[in-house]
């Protein structure tokens, strides 16, 4: 999906190996996010739920035993934080429900157009100009959405029903992104955020979840183990990875790293659920990786 957790634009910062290192494992473990919301036991929204919920846990716990320097109360900032995890949880609602039905390579794509659509809210919203580059970047991007919407018609009834859903995706993600940047621009601290976000995200799930009338509980000891996976591995491990290493790399090498992620996904759906991918997929990926590199680049000028 899903882009990481975003930090501030940090220039001419020494690369770190380790930071390299942890860039890649966290881009690995949000890439295998699909891949357990696919085999998963229950429906898209109960995983989307149970993803957050038994994650909280783990970063309070993060939160509170690394002795942070993240003092400042979000007590505050509750308005800024509810929307937040408003916009959150239609992120991961919506994108658990894409993958179920286009391709896992389609649904991450997709949804990692949300930093085209930032720049785009900021243009309209605070009328920041975008530079000719990020407007080279953003018709690249579409180009290779066209493409990928072409494959989708011969892949499945549905998938073109999921490739919507993958963009309203990115659009909710980007939401969320905004919001994050304002509580980040008020002294929140990225693991403090991280564990409140994501607390309210669960709350506001758990009802969605209820209603929806998916199975909300699995099956099998199995079928724990890999909402587990989702929660520890994808979320949690891999959004505090990325969130690290993001602290120490250069900002424009790490907004081209984090495209590993949907390359990534892509690639543990070829080899774990067999997904297929035709020429034309392969070249509409190419090109909205493209598009997004040439937006990132402009956004970090």
């Amino acid at each position: 999906m899903e882009q990481a957790w975003e930090s501030p634009k940090v220039y001419h910062r020494p690369m770190r190996t380790s930071a390299l290192f942890s860039l890649i494992a966290g881009a690995a473990c949000i890439a295998l996010s699909p891949i357990w919301v696919r085999v998963s036991e229950v429906g898209p929204t109960a995983s989307a739920f149970w993803r957050v919920c038994l994650a909280v846990p783990l970063l309070w716990i993060l939160f509170f035993s690394l002795k942070t320097k993240e003092t400042k109360s979000l007590i505050t900032q509750s308005p800024l934080l509810l929307v937040a995890g408003i916009a959150f949880a239609g992120d991961l609602a919506f994108w658990h429900w894409s993958i179920q039905y286009t391709s896992v390579a389609n649904s991450t794509l997709l949804a990692n157009l949300a930093s085209i659509f930032v720049t785009l809210a900021a243009w309209l919203l605070w009328r920041q100009r975008p530079s000719g580059l990020f407007l080279a970047g953003l018709a690249t991007a579409l180009f290779g959405v066209v493409l990928l919407v072409r494959a989708s018609l011969d892949f499945s009834p549905t998938a073109l029903l999921g490739d919507g859903l993958g963009v309203v995706t990115a659009a909710l993600y980007a939401w969320y992104l905004l919001s994050v940047k304002g509580l980040r621009d008020r002294g929140a601290g990225t693991l403090q955020l991280m564990a409140a976000t994501t607390t309210i995200t669960a709350a506001i799930l758990l009802p969605v979840a209820l209603a929806s009338g998916e199975a909300l509980l699995p099956e099998s000891a199995a079928g724990w183990l890999k909402l587990l996976g989702l929660a520890w591995i994808s979320h949690a491990a891999g959004q505090g990875l990325i969130a690290s290493a993001l602290a120490h790399l250069p900002a424009g090498f790490a907004s081209v790293g984090l495209l590993l992620q949907p390359v990534m996904a892509t690639l543990f759906a070829w080899i774990l659920l067999g997904e297929p991918l035709v020429a034309l997929q392969i070249a509409g990926g190419a090109v909205v990786l493209a598009g997004i590199y040439l937006a990132r680049r402009a956004s970090s000028q």
